[in-house]
């Protein structure tokens, strides 16, 4: 049943199209009509009614022609239309019991609303259809915003009768949560370690936002959301993670504000820190004085460190923006540059480093191609290397065998 509902686009395009044809054909019907009825017609129109005189199935064509171009209008249209209703309906599958009986009640009071001014507007009257129909989407539009923005302030409706108190209110520094390090999935791994102490906490917007990226209609945005409520429903089932209940703490007037904005503003209600990956927001909650940690940040403090000298096998496998230059990756994703490393592409070779820089999106390694003379004093020397053929360890050992034996690695 539930598919049939779901494949209602057909048969919504076809009704549309029906519809379309149907309104050309009460077109052409009343073109001919009025031709047949008024003897006399202005002058811009009596070419119209020489064609008419001269040519008996002028009107007919018309007509056809007509009942043609509605068709094709409703079909295009009729594609949109489904479209926009399926995801309407996708949206309203996936909302909480709450939402849904806010939204009934805004759409409600909206109709009530529209039906006073138009009874107003009719007594006076003003032109009736357009006005109305206009009249009706716009206070029905607003009673469902309002309606919604209001849902978290009547108990009854949320399901929550518990109010929330100084005491309830969470320690400091607790950890807020954004969509997109929910999104990432690393926070769940993070969280288990012990890491983060204390409570985490995603607020209400957040969880809003991210049900609105699972009922997206392109699929990669629609999988990385049902991914984040995943990760979200598996940390709160392991963790000591809080959903939506000091949302209360942030102001009314912040409601309508971006997502960002309002992660900011709580954070300084609650006195708590934002957990992110996101490099805008970062940068913004700095300098509001508000305290981050950042996944990525983290990430690239925990990726191993290479002095230059040492020693470690890596896959070439493309080529570099330089000439002569190849391009091998770490485990990590931390990027290798290999110089004279365009003529091995797919092979594994033995490298040593000569320089690291850091980067705001983390370490890029720099590296040669392990000659003879690297190799004197290494016989017994293992250099580690991952079965995919990507670079996994470095060899440290080679640093003390060269001190005792005096030799200098360039």
């Amino acid at each position: 049943m539930l598919n049939r509902i779901r494949g209602f686009k057909p048969w919504f395009n076809i009704i549309v199209a029906l519809v379309g044809g149907g309104l050309g054909l009460y077109l052409g019907v009343a073109i001919r009509s009025y031709f047949v009825t008024h003897r006399s017609t202005p002058a811009a129109l009596d070419s119209f009614r020489t064609i008419y005189g001269s040519h008996p199935f002028y009107m007919s064509a018309l007509i056809g022609g007509l009942t043609a171009i509605g068709i094709l209008v409703g079909m295009i249209v009729g594609q949109h239309l489904s479209q926009r209703l399926e995801e309407a309906g996708n949206a309203l599958e996936g909302m909480s019991a709450a939402d849904k009986i806010a939204v009934f009640i805004g759409a409600v009071i909206g109709v009530l609303i529209s039906l006073v001014f138009i009874i107003i507007l009719s007594r006076a009257g003003m032109p009736g259809l357009l006005v109305s129909i206009l009249l009706s989407i716009a206070f029905i539009y607003l009673s469902v915003r309002a309606s919604m923005g209001m849902r978290n302030d009547f108990p009854w409706l949320t399901g929550n009768k518990e109010v929330v108190t100084e005491e309830q209110r969470p320690t400091t520094n607790c950890k807020i949560l954004d969509t997109n390090v929910i999104i990432d999935g690393r926070i769940a791994d993070v969280c288990r370690s012990g890491f983060l102490e204390g409570t985490i906490y995603v607020p209400g917007f957040v969880l809003e936002e991210l049900q609105h990226i699972a009922d997206s209609a392109d699929s990669l945005k629609r999988a990385r959301g049902r991914r984040g409520l995943d990760i979200l429903k598996t940390m709160q089932n392991e963790l000591s993670l809080v959903v939506r209940v000091w949302d209360k703490s942030l102001e009314k007037s912040s409601h309508y504000e971006e997502v960002d904005s309002k992660l900011v503003k709580l954070a300084k209600a609650l006195e708590g820190v934002i957990v992110t990956n996101d490099y805008n927001l970062n940068k913004v909650a700095i300098l509001q004085n508000v305290q981050v940690l950042n996944v990525n940040e983290l990430a690239n403090a925990l990726k191993p460190m290479f002095l230059p000298g040492e020693a470690m096998r890596v896959m070439v496998v493309k080529e570099g923006k330089d000439a002569d230059q190849g391009v091998a990756y770490l485990d990590d994703g931390t990027m290798i540059v290999v110089e004279d490393g365009r003529q091995f592409l797919g092979q594994t070779m033995p490298v040593v480093v000569t320089s690291v820089l850091q980067t705001a999106a983390g370490k890029m390694i720099f590296a040669r191609i392990r000659g003879e003379e690297d190799m004197l004093d290494d016989n017994r020397e293992q250099i580690p290397q991952h079965s995919g053929g990507y670079a996994t360890g470095s060899s440290r050992r080679g640093d003390s065998s060269r001190g005792r034996t005096g030799k200098k690695v360039q």
